[in-house]
């Protein structure tokens, strides 16, 4: 059989063994070791498993990880969230939905010290769920703005889906993450004009709370300048070039954990479970990321994803054509699929597509974690609507997906402005010393 029949043959059982529940960095793994010695020999697959397994342990990039992650445990177990959370709700709570756009706010907020969707979710859903339920909030309303507030995690820097598809495709990591602020806060944006329509079309949605005094709303920023500061501190020196990603990560979570330990907020218990955590998280990653090597190894030799980028573009059809259809497919699979595993599985088959057509890769990598966003809060599965079902047992499933519709609209009008003007994404990526 020719390379290409053994590679959609190694596809195929890929998707197989994933709809056994097989983790996806053993079935990378498995599937790409097997397909590469049937093609070359048993010797050279072993060395290419080793060969990956070495690189990426070795890898100084992908050290990146860890450290993000532990600087996104501090903040989360040493509860900034509630005070970033508080200083907003002062701020834009007596608008009409106020609350919830206050949500979102604390969610961009929380998004850039922690770089996870499902801890932003969580973290706001239990910090602002009491407090908008207290003002009898429509639950739809409530939940659907956390579900979306929650997928800023991955796309606000720090971002750990941006590291992994800056490994993949040989991308700066610093470029990606700077090219995530602007499209970050067009979202952001977005969602609060969203809750601002709904609750004006429908005030007893989204009522507004009392005002406050000005003195309360300077007070109330008191307690969040050390976290703005740590966020300047990690993207200023990415911007100007003072840390690389993996000194940047360093900073930030050392940065992380002196301002827990100033605010006396981070017990001996939450330190452990903290370093525990970060642990089990960047075990779970570097899996995926060496079944993902292995896997790559295997599908370069079975030429499969070159052979598809010349299909593609010898159709004759617009570039943009090709793009919204891929971006549709992320779609659908981020439906069924956690967005991590989703980006090792497909970015190695489409990338070279992306490359050929001429689209910005750092471009490209906004547009596909944006996508993979608005899959996390539609039917069927949901990743961070589950999660909040955890936190909101009274609330039908099905009512919170239906409150995400809107923002999954509001997600698609933000992939459109980012098209027309790719300058959102790539103006300070592009700036950067």
């Amino acid at each position: 059989m020719s390379s290409v029949i053994i590679g959609i043959i190694g596809i195929v059982v890929l998707l197989l063994l994933m709809l056994s529940k097989m983790p996806i960095g053993f079935v990378m793994g498995l599937v790409g070791f097997l397909g590469f010695a049937y093609l070359v020999s048993w010797d050279a697959s072993m060395g290419a498993v080793a060969l990956s397994m070495y690189n990426a342990g070795t890898s100084y990039p992908l050290s990146v990880i860890p450290l993000f992650v532990l600087m996104g445990q501090f903040a989360f177990r040493s509860r900034m969230s509630e005070e970033m959370y508080l200083s907003i709700y002062k701020w834009l709570g007596h608008f009409p939905g106020g609350l919830a756009m206050a949500t979102i706010g604390g969610c961009a907020a929380f998004a850039a010290v922690t770089g996870s969707t499902v801890a932003t979710a969580v973290t706001m859903g239990s910090v602002a769920l009491p407090e908008i339920r207290r003002y009898h909030y429509d639950p739809k309303l409530a939940l659907g703005s956390i579900a979306a507030g929650g997928t800023l995690g991955i796309l606000i820097p720090p971002s750990i889906a941006f590291v992994i598809y800056g490994i993949l495709t040989e991308q700066s990591i610093g470029k990606l993450f700077l090219a995530g602020v602007f499209p970050g806060l067009l979202l952001a944006l977005l969602f609060m004009i969203t809750i601002y329509v709904i609750s004006r079309i429908k005030p007893e949605m989204g009522p507004p709370a009392p005002r406050v005094s000005i003195r309360e709303k300077v007070v109330s920023l008191k307690g969040t300048w050390m976290i703005l500061v740590l966020f300047i501190v990690v993207m200023g020196g990415l911007y100007s070039g003072i840390f690389v990603p993996t000194e940047a990560a360093a900073v930030g979570a050392f940065g992380a954990l002196v301002i827990a330990l100033s605010k006396r907020s981070l017990s001996r218990k939450d330190f452990l479970d903290s370093v525990f955590s970060t642990g089990q998280f960047t075990a779970m990653i570097f899996i995926v990321i060496i079944g993902a090597m292995i896997f790559n190894i295997f599908l370069a030799r079975s030429k499969i994803p070159f052979i598809l980028a010349e299909m593609i573009t010898g159709l004759g059809v617009s570039k943009y054509v090709v793009l919204a259809l891929i971006l549709f497919m992320y779609l659908i699979l981020g439906c069924i699929m956690e967005a991590y595993s989703m980006i090792v599985l497909t970015v190695p088959i489409l990338f070279p597509v992306i490359e050929k057509m001429g689209f910005d890769p750092i471009w490209y990598g906004v547009l596909m974690v944006i996508i993979i966003e608005m899959g996390m809060i539609t039917p069927p599965v949901g990743l961070n609507v589950f999660v909040l079902r955890g936190v909101a047992e009274d609330v039908p499933i099905g009512s919170i997906f239906l409150g995400a519709m809107p923002f999954v609209l509001a997600m698609a009008i933000g992939i459109v402005i980012i098209i027309i003007f790719p300058q959102i994404a790539l103006f300070l990526p592009f700036s950067m010393k």
